[in-house]
């Protein structure tokens, strides 16, 4: 099926490149033709056949080009696209449901007070059962922020400036950008289940299998800068 495409695409291109062929080899060839080839055709019918052509192989060009125009990615204003979330629809979709399930709750609430009874017991039973669906209500919300809040939908690079821009989720489900530069990037010491690096003082969240080039992420944490190392800095103590 994949092959079936890739040659109803690249059909118009080779049409084009077949009739340039023919008309060259025609107009190269054509004192030697037979005459029986033409025989019975007025000058303005083959007048009228090579408008045909002309029109049947600009089309035909057109066509690829419009083709080759289609598939060559565009430059967005943040930089090159080097890395895409594969969970960032899953990411909003989940802190979707979670304050849905919140907001149904609070919603709620009122009529379980009044359907069993609650609403007319004591002040303290009422408040100790408004205080443990509240604490669940929005302790849920909260702790999923807090898990993906770092996790990198997108992240842009501009290599003029040699700035990113990454793309999360804040807390009201909208993109929000962090820009950074790359000196800015710091490799916490110890690895941590949801941060892979820290711009500035912001921890991000990405997976190194998903960058399309290697290169972007060894560049991004800055693993293709020189190294130096000294026998000196062994004998220093540690100051930690």
């Amino acid at each position: 099926m994949f092959s079936i495409t890739i040659l109803r695409r690249l059909r118009p291109c080779i049409v084009s490149q077949s009739l340039s062929y023919i008309h060259s080899t025609a107009a190269r060839h054509g004192a030697s033709l037979p005459v029986s080839c033409f025989r019975g055709i007025s000058g303005k019918q083959l007048h009228v056949i090579r408008r045909s052509f002309l029109q049947i192989n600009n089309k035909a060009q057109s066509h690829c080009l419009s083709t080759r125009s289609v598939s060559t990615p565009t430059q967005s204003e943040d930089g090159k696209l080097i890395y895409t979330g594969t969970l960032g629809v899953a990411v909003r979709g989940v802190k979707l449901f979670s304050y849905s399930t919140s907001g149904a709750s609070l919603v709620l609430m009122p009529q379980i007070l009044l359907k069993t009874g609650l609403g007319v017991q004591s002040f303290a039973l009422q408040a100790a059962f408004c205080g443990v669906i509240g604490f669940f209500t929005f302790l849920t919300p909260v702790l999923l922020h807090l898990i993906t809040k770092g996790y990198v939908v997108r992240l842009y690079h501009n290599p003029d400036g040699d700035t990113y821009t990454a793309i999360t989720y804040s807390i009201f489900l909208t993109e929000k950008k962090t820009v950074f530069h790359q000196s800015q990037v710091r490799i916490p010491a110890v690895s941590k289940m949801f941060t892979t690096f820290y711009a500035n003082s912001t921890g991000l969240l990405v997976n190194p299998d998903l960058f399309a080039v290697p290169h972007d992420y060894n560049h991004l944490m800055g693993y293709d800068k020189p190294f130096s190392f000294h026998t000196d800095d062994m004998d220093r103590p540690d100051q930690s």
